[in-house]
């Protein structure tokens, strides 16, 4: 059955019977319903290309990302993007995944809006100064930040408590009586860095402890820079008897140094790390961890705020900020 055909057997013109289906509000609830029904009973499937033409949209979310295989390693990330797969799929809407190189970011999302490709985007990992949410400021295109960024004008954004996390790891490791802690972070250019390392620094000093430039050390974000970082850390003298990693991909390659150093993870030394491990990590701890304990429904969240901007819900009540938890482990102990 097509559109002629059904409105035909309805006795409404094709004009009505197309508004029906997409929602329009000139069409009154009982005409809509009678629609939907015959619809459904006559097993009508509209034609995707046409609707969107009609209606002016997509369909779809997208989300431009630099990809590499250390995120398709990230089951953070992929809890995330399945959570708003999830959600969208409900509603007959795909969510888009285009990856990226780092230097040609702007560029793809430049491509995504004037192509008209998608109806709104999500943007991870967001930084300080971020031009990719100013871009879309500018542009006027609905979009969500997965983090804070220091925009001039309101937008719509869902975040962690970041500093709040890791005043909490910092707390835990001076109640089991570190002195000496340091904080292994991505470049603080990322937002979440940046709050973290604020979050650090405020632990230490509410604990009466100096901070130091001993007291960061900044790795890349990724396996091999959390692993370089923390060799660095333990060649100290005295080196840190506690280390907080800000992210589980650094924490992978920090663990990992740990282990090939020969130490005694919880007893040699106390690790913490943000994110946690990922499942198939082979480390043989179960690793004290700052988590974000339901990445599902953080994708679901998201989904959730992209369509509220879409639909012109006011920016002020767009802004979500959720607390992280936590999670005890045997990475940590008291200092030997």
């Amino acid at each position: 059955m097509n559109l002629k055909d059904l409105a035909r057997q309805l006795g409404l013109s094709q004009t009505t019977v197309s508004r029906a289906l997409n929602g329009y509000d000139d069409v009154n609830e009982d005409t809509r319903q009678r629609v939907i029904a015959a619809a459904r009973a006559g097993g009508y499937q509209p034609n995707p290309t046409a609707r969107r033409l009609a209606i002016g949209r997509a369909d779809a979310i997208g989300i431009v990302y630099p990809l590499d295989a250390h995120d398709l390693g990230d089951p953070q990330f992929l809890e995330v993007v399945a959570g708003m797969t999830e959600s969208l799929d409900q509603i007959g809407m795909d969510l888009i995944i285009a990856s990226s190189s780092p230097a040609d970011e702007l560029r793809s999302y430049q491509r995504m809006i004037r192509g008209r490709r998608v109806d709104g985007l999500v943007v991870a990992r967001t930084r300080v100064h971020d031009p990719r949410l100013e871009f879309l400021q500018a542009e006027n295109f609905p979009f969500v930040a997965y983090g804070r960024s220091a925009l001039a004008q309101p937008y719509a954004w869902f975040d962690f408590d970041n500093a709040a996390g890791l005043e909490m790891a910092v707390t835990r490791l001076v109640g089991l009586g570190h002195r000496r802690i340091a904080l292994l972070g991505a470049e603080p250019e990322f937002n979440f860095a940046q709050l973290r390392r604020e979050g650090f620094a405020q632990g230490m000093r509410a604990a009466g402890l100096a901070l130091s430039p001993d007291s960061f050390a900044v790795c890349t974000l990724d396996r091999r820079g959390g692993y370089q970082g923390m060799t660095a850390l333990l060649a100290r003298d005295p080196r840190p008897t506690a280390v907080v990693v800000d992210n589980n991909l650094c924490g992978v390659g920090a663990i990992r140094a740990v282990i090939d150093a020969g130490l005694e993870i919880g007893r040699d030394i106390s690790v913490i790390v943000y994110d946690g491990m990922p499942i198939d990590t082979l480390v043989g701890h179960h690793v004290t961890s700052v988590i974000q304990p339901t990445p599902r429904a953080v994708g679901a969240k998201l989904a959730a705020l992209m369509l509220a901007r879409i639909a012109g819900k006011p920016i002020e009540s767009l802004q979500v900020l959720w607390q992280p938890e936590l999670q005890p482990g045997d990475s940590d102990g008291p200092p030997i």
